[in-house]
């Protein structure tokens, strides 16, 4: 049974036959108010009722009779009206009439879709109900173009995800999302089942151009499958943290979709091979690239080095591609980067970062635009963050938190970068007074330089 055919639950079946009284009896009311008057004007002897005034009242009234029918309205208004309604309100205003529940089957309102599946005794979401479910499968698959997946922790919710993938053997999807809302469960699914089932959509679709499948166990076999069907229209990749995947897979997917734009893949896939594939005169120019440098197991990895010929070509071939790199090491495994230039223009450090690494950014980063800095230690960065201002001249965002700076260096790095410091995030606990300046103090120097008022960030207390 169609969703759009159950019943209306009896609070709603109430309130629609209120609703309808009221209007009919509202109708009725003015109709016999329309009839009393009439005879009071026509027994006038004085005054002549003309049949003009007549006819157009009753052209109102019978307008009147026309806008109480609500399954007259075109379709194109109620489809304009349900793209606005959450599924569950569509599904209910499609039990109104014949009329609504044709234009709840519209295509144009299936082509996007997010199926949330969660396990009632783990999560607190609301899961997508299985007969929606089917009936999307059975009816709207060829329809879907823009579908994720958010699963929660449970395995059996990205299984459920993946049994669903595998029936969407009729779609022509254009973007597909794959989301684990907490730690992620589609790494506890069987690789072979997930591979099956990713697969499936990777051939039956051939117009994919966006694909996030991070945290999934996708492997190089199957993103062959994906190059040799949607090779011409793939344009955004975002593949972090699959451990399946080799440099040898991600270079297949270099080579043959010429259109990628946007790539998002951890550091040991990332090699002088890939970047030179990708600053090929035959690719587009990419516009994104992110880059997770990720380690678990301190002193179980050692990180390889990109060598700076094969950075230039990337920047000669996209000089506006932005390089984005998330750090999440321990201090001694950094010992490998930035000893070179780097065209990195977004970093972010998720853990505790030296001075020294910190000084080699300022030294070889002359492309940066944004430094998150999570941790330091009690070290100043005084020198580093001075360094950082002078040679980053495209820098227009930082970000402190548990560090130390003192006053007078923070002011004179504010004093540095001027006004192009459109976004400047640092805890009050960074800041330590020196003989010029207090914390107190600091805001206004600060705010003058930047031309807007400043205050740092001061941790809530709940």
């Amino acid at each position: 049974m169609d969703v759009g055919e159950y019943s209306m639950a009896a609070d709603d079946s109430l309130h629609w036959f209120t609703v309808n009284c009221n209007l009919e009896a509202a109708f009725r009311m003015k109709r016999n108010n329309f009839s009393a008057v009439n005879k009071v004007v026509q027994s006038s002897p004085v005054v002549k009722q003309p049949k003009r005034v007549l006819r157009t009242s009753l052209n109102q009234t019978r307008t009147l009779s026309v806008l109480l029918d609500w399954g007259t309205l075109p379709h194109h208004v109620i489809l304009q009206i349900f793209q606005y309604l959450p599924l569950i309100d569509r599904a209910r205003a499609s039990s109104v009439c014949r009329s609504w529940n044709e234009v709840f089957h519209i295509p144009d309102l299936w082509r996007k879709f997010e199926f949330e599946l969660n396990q009632s005794a783990t999560s607190y979401f609301k899961s997508t109900h299985p007969d929606l479910i089917q009936q999307i499968i059975k009816k709207h698959a060829a329809h879907l173009q823009y579908v994720s997946f958010k699963v929660d922790s449970s395995t059996e919710s990205a299984e459920a995800a993946c049994d669903i993938l595998s029936q969407l053997v009729n779609c022509s999807i254009q973007t597909l999302g794959l989301i684990s809302t907490a730690k992620p469960s589609f790494m506890n699914v069987p690789k072979s089942h997930f591979v099956s089932a990713l697969t499936v959509v990777f051939v039956n679709s051939k117009s994919l151009s966006s694909i996030k499948i991070e945290d999934t166990p996708v492997d190089d076999p199957s993103l062959k499958i994906l190059v040799a069907n949607n090779s011409d229209t793939l344009r955004l990749l975002k593949m972090s943290s699959c451990p399946h995947v080799s440099s040898d897979g991600i270079l297949c997917v270099a080579d043959h979709c010429q259109g990628l734009r946007e790539l998002a893949l951890n550091y040991y896939i990332l090699s002088d091979e890939l970047l030179l594939a990708l600053s090929s005169e035959t690719h587009v120019n990419l516009e994104h690239l992110r880059i997770d440098v990720v380690s678990e197991n301190p002193g179980h990895i050692k990180f390889h080095s990109i060598k700076k010929r094969s950075w230039d070509a990337l920047i000669k071939h996209s000089p506006g591609v932005n390089v984005v790199m998330y750090f999440f090491l321990y201090e001694e495994e950094f010992e490998t980067f930035f000893k070179e230039e780097t065209p990195v223009t977004h970093l972010y450090f998720g853990r505790s970062v030296s001075r020294t690494i910190l000084g080699r950014i300022g030294l070889n980063c002359p492309r940066l635009i944004e430094l998150v800095v999570c941790a330091n230690g009690l070290q100043p960065l005084d020198s580093e963050l001075i360094r950082i201002a002078e040679r980053c001249k495209n820098l227009t965002a930082l970000g402190l938190s548990e560090c130390e700076v003192s006053c007078s260096a923070f002011v004179e790095f504010v004093r540095l970068c001027g006004r192009r410091l459109t976004q400047l995030s640092i805890m009050e606990e960074v800041l330590v007074p020196d003989d010029n300046y207090t914390p107190e103090e600091v805001h206004t120097e600060v705010s003058k330089y930047l031309g807007r008022v400043w205050f740092p960030d001061v941790m809530p207390i709940w």
